[in-house]
């Protein structure tokens, strides 16, 4: 994990949220940051290299939502610098 990631999983881990995530989810082939069931919900957090593969997040996106997914991207910058915006946002989808 990313440190970004790292920060992230520790404010989502063990139901902090009231749901259970899991980190390096796989489904259909692709691995995905955090993944909540419950919530059908899919948390990826894009560092400098998603500029470099938007065709490949663009259909992994694709497949991940005709599955029912809700795909929520987060930068490496808005996880470090403002967390508590981040964790507000994942709340907000998860009610």
């Amino acid at each position: 994990m990313t440190p970004a990631e790292k920060i992230l999983w520790e404010e989502v881990r063990a139901n902090k949220l009231g749901v259970h995530f899991r980190r390096q989810q796989v489904i259909q082939g692709f691995i995905v940051d955090f993944y909540c069931h419950k919530s059908a919900l899919v948390i990826e957090v894009d560092g400098d290299i998603h500029d470099l593969q938007k065709e490949e997040d663009e259909r992994r996106e694709k497949v991940l939502s005709e599955m029912g997914l809700r795909i929520v991207r987060f930068g490496n910058d808005e996880v470090m610098k403002g967390l508590s915006v981040v964790v507000g946002k994942i709340k907000a989808i998860i009610v």
